[in-house]
């Protein structure tokens, strides 16, 4: 029987909020059942925020810094491979059951009419997409009124009164059947990508989830420091990324986000258990990830943003039926989503894409020992969004966007923030978990500055950089001399 394959995304889920990695208050008990059955990425990291540029790194296994998705609405060059042409050319057809937040490379549109060129929502090439349901979430919104619902055709608006209609009628469950329907119609050997929006905001989870977390039980975030760096007082002043100011708000909040995980779980159990109904549970691999976290409060940031971890560790667990033996197993060491295209690669039987950043996860799922594995999880975000219309015609000559950049390096016992502009922080994140001591001294910051410096020359693009014209065009690497005698 071939493999089947099913990548599931969960739009803006934070690591710790999973209540097999011992969260006090959020129940996951389909997500914890996959972590037992299968291997858990205990420090698991999206490369970027927000979606776009999170689900490009996703996608395509490379860092912001090479493909260059710097917000929503930057174009996916069509240099790029991706997951999706990956499981094509091993004979899959890759299906998409909800959106991948990808822009079209404007040289393959048709014109200025093309309806690509007015939204960051277009689909990522090699798909098929069986069902898309961007904003305005259309399809989902007249499944509502077909039912009866008075919807207006308002995506934000029909998320935001979610509480007030039954769970069974919520835009995950929603997808949830689509999917079901379909996977009925076909034989072993399918692909599939389940891009659920939730828990993404807004913050009002479906149905009776709305009130599954009283919100005098939900813990409070981490409170920001006085002493803050410019960045984050610029965020703090933005309505789209300042938390609520009061208790009860936040608490709020809090208790949505939670009743909203909760919502989407209970659909990923429906999932579970569809599949194994079929026989095909021991011959599926099962990957889910994020695109990217969420702040929910923390540092008195809500959303997606800047260089707290919050935004970027985030939920990692892969049940590949390869590997019985591991079942419940948590792999400590850092991982990324550039890793999760490699990793469905060597699944699959296809070579890993020279432009991939990431590498296979295969032998840390296994359990062996890897040498060389990276000592740091990286992540960037970019905001020169907000200044892009502004920029004078000579913007392409003009390097004051790159300047609104930040790369993060998380090691373990330190976190090293440099930004575009030349200033830095460094946490230590050792003797505070909660990223508000920070470290000046030049003996310890230095090294992480040449380690990042290291870092972005290591994953410089690499795509015809490993070739000569010669021999036909391919120079080959010499016999017999091994690959670490050199570098």
């Amino acid at each position: 029987m071939a493999l089947n394959v099913l990548l599931v995304t969960l739009d803006q889920f934070r690591a710790d909020c999973l209540s097999v990695a011992g969260h006090p208050v959020v129940r996951t008990p389909n997500l914890d059942r996959l972590a037992r059955e299968g291997v858990r990425l205990a420090r698991h990291y999206s490369q970027c925020a927000p979606c776009s540029p999170g689900r490009a790194s996703l996608y395509t296994g490379t860092y912001q810094m090479n493909h260059r998705v710097v917000a929503n609405g930057t174009p996916l060059d069509r240099r790029f491979d991706n997951v999706a042409m990956l499981a094509r050319r091993a004979g899959y057809r890759p299906v998409l059951f909800g959106y991948t937040d990808q822009s079209a490379d404007p040289r393959d549109t048709s014109g200025p009419d093309d309806w690509r060129l007015g939204s960051f929502e277009g689909i990522l090439p090699g798909f098929d997409c069986e069902l898309f349901i961007p904003e305005p979430h259309e399809p989902w919104i007249a499944h509502l009124r077909e039912r009866g619902y008075d919807v207006p055709m308002d995506a934000q608006q029909a998320l935001r009164t979610e509480p007030e209609r039954p769970a069974e009628v919520g835009i995950s469950a929603f997808l949830t059947d689509r999917f079901l329907a379909w996977l009925g119609r076909q034989e072993s050997g399918w692909f599939v990508h389940l891009s659920y929006l939730r828990p993404h905001p807004p913050y009002a989870a479906a149905g009776r989830w709305s009130t599954a977390y009283a919100e005098d039980e939900v813990d409070l975030p981490i409170e920001p420091v006085a002493d803050r760096h410019p960045f984050h007082d610029f965020a703090l002043q933005l309505d789209s990324a300042r938390a609520p100011s009061d208790e009860a708000g936040m608490r709020r909040m809090r208790a949505q986000y939670y009743g909203m995980i909760g919502d989407v779980d209970e659909q990923l159990g429906r999932v579970w258990r569809a599949i194994e109904e079929r026989g095909e549970w021991d011959e599926t691999l099962v990957v889910v990830t994020a695109d990217h976290g969420e702040q929910l409060g923390d540092h008195g940031l809500k959303e997606k943003l800047g260089f707290f971890e919050q935004s970027y560790r985030v939920l990692g667990i892969v049940r590949d039926p390869g590997n019985p033996d591991r079942c419940g197993a948590t792999v400590d060491r850092f991982t990324e989503n550039v890793d999760v295209m490699p990793t469905i690669a060597e699944a699959i039987g296809q070579p890993v894409p020279v432009q991939c950043d990431g590498l296979p996860l295969g032998p840390l799922l296994a359990g062996g020992a890897v040498d060389g594995w990276r000592t740091a999880a990286s992540y960037e975000y970019d905001w020169r969004h907000f200044f892009i219309r502004m920029q004078a015609r000579d913007w392409p000559w003009d390097r004051r966007l790159e300047m609104q950049h930040l790369a993060v390096r998380r090691h373990d016992d330190l976190a090293y923030v440099q930004f575009g502009d030349g200033t830095w922080l460094c946490f230590d994140v050792a003797a505070d978990p909660t990223w508000r001591t920070t470290v000046d001294d030049p003996s310890v910051v230095l090294p992480l500055a040449q380690d990042m410096l290291t870092w972005r020359s290591r994953h410089s693009n690499r795509e015809l950089a490993g070739m000569l014209n010669e021999r036909g065009g391919i120079g080959e690497w010499p016999a017999g001399v091994p690959w670490r005698a050199v570098t």
